[in-house]
């Protein structure tokens, strides 16, 4: 089982515009458009299967709400803090 960092670990290193909430890390990220953000959701879903660690996403018209926790560990892990620098440096290409 994975530990849960401490609550220095997750402001430590919790990347720019992400934001903790209890024991989950969040971003919402903003498209011109309903399909850039279906298809940026697509892409999370392939780095979700590809560490199989798999956030909970919400699809709204502009919006893709990104929610990680690591449930099994009941907070957030390193896995979380992980996935959302792998999204965040994908999100930048």
């Amino acid at each position: 089982m994975t530990d849960v960092c401490s609550d220095e670990e997750v402001a430590e290193r919790l990347p720019a515009a992400w934001e903790r909430e209890g024991d989950e890390i969040v971003r919402i990220y903003e498209f011109d458009d309903y399909l850039r953000g279906v298809n940026f959701a697509q892409m999370v879903g392939e780095i979700a299967e590809a560490q199989f660690h798999h956030p909970e996403l919400i699809i709204r018209y502009r919006e893709v709400e990104i929610r990680l926790t690591t449930h099994d560990a009941g907070g957030i892990t390193e896995k979380d803090l992980e996935m959302a620098e792998v999204i965040e440096s994908e999100h930048a290409v």
